[in-house]
């Protein structure tokens, strides 16, 4: 949720008692710095106390940010978050480690979570990695997630069978969107839930109005996966088997009419500069149609009123 994730989302989040993250995108180490200052200072946390927020890296992002003189991660340890979510990536361990390292001198542990797609990725991350959290992320998720990943349920179940009792705990991810589901998930075992689609229908989501209101008019079957609305927003540089749902609209007429890059990046640009909305990139998931109407997030937080919260 890097583009829509702001720090008032986070923060109004952790003020209701669950847990926000903010997406860090592709912001520079102060703009990081500046936003989780705010936090600190609007949730009244003293400088000496870790800031009960997360901050959410992309993996591939980081390949390019933390090899610079001015790299992401370091920068947030300093500011003591509670926790940094890691995904999309080929180093997400060595960022572990980093972690991991930087934490070894001092009192304050920050919790790792990593997003998984698969069995595989999750006994990876156990054993290897031994991160504190995986993030099951099933195909309905909205934004950036694996390609061929198995629907959340048949995921979820999956991960909790191979891990043992003392491993990661576990969280679901991907259409989660009402109390209902969030206590079905529990019921299987999940130590929480990540909810993303829902908190864009909010306030503090960072989306203009022109967004929000297709998320407003989004169905059932409104949102589709692919890579076509990376190509012609210039966010190319995923991994290999990751691709992002976003709600159709002309960006997939484009590809379906047979149009080639350069024609449907002219088509996006133009637009962009005249106000259409026809081809804007709106990450959501498939429980897009479950919510319809904007709300501050302190309301939106109340369907998660059932989650257990436990420490790690």
């Amino acid at each position: 949720m890097a583009l829509a994730n702001t720090e008032n989302l986070a923060c109004a989040v952790s003020a209701t008692g669950a847990f926000g993250f903010m997406g860090a995108g592709f912001l520079s180490p102060s703009d990081l710095r500046q936003k989780l200052s705010m936090i600190r200072q609007t949730l009244q946390v003293g400088v000496d106390k870790p800031i009960p927020v997360g901050v959410g890296f992309i993996g591939w992002v980081l390949e390019k940010t933390e090899e610079s003189e001015d790299p992401r991660i370091r920068a947030v340890l300093e500011e003591k978050v509670a926790a940094i979510w890691l995904a999309f990536g080929t180093k997400l361990g060595s960022y572990v480690e980093q972690i991991r390292a930087y934490d070894s001198q001092r009192e304050h542990k920050t919790v790792i979570f990593t997003i998984v797609n698969s069995v595989e990725e999750a006994l990876r991350a156990t054993n290897e990695w031994k991160v504190d959290v995986l993030v099951a992320q099933g195909i309905e998720s909205g934004g950036h997630g694996g390609s061929e990943a198995p629907p959340l349920l048949t995921l979820l179940q999956a991960v909790i069978d191979v891990l043992p009792n003392d491993g990661p705990l576990v969280v679901a991810a991907g259409g989660v969107s009402t109390g209902k589901q969030i206590a079905a998930l529990l019921t299987m075992g999940a130590s929480g839930v990540v909810l993303g689609t829902r908190f864009l229908f909010t306030d503090e989501c960072g989306y203009t109005d022109a967004k929000k209101e297709v998320l407003i008019q989004a169905g059932i079957n409104s949102t589709v996966r692919g890579m076509a609305f990376d190509e012609v927003g210039r966010t190319m540089g995923w991994p290999p088997k990751q691709d992002g749902r976003a709600v159709s609209n002309n960006i997939i007429k484009d590809v379906e009419e047979g149009l080639d890059l350069d024609a449907r990046l002219r088509l996006f640009d133009d637009s962009a500069k005249t106000g259409d909305t026809s081809r804007l990139v709106v990450w959501a998931g498939v429980g897009v149609a479950l919510t319809n109407t904007i709300t501050p997030a302190a309301v939106r937080s109340g369907c998660s009123s059932t989650v257990k919260r436990r420490d790690v």
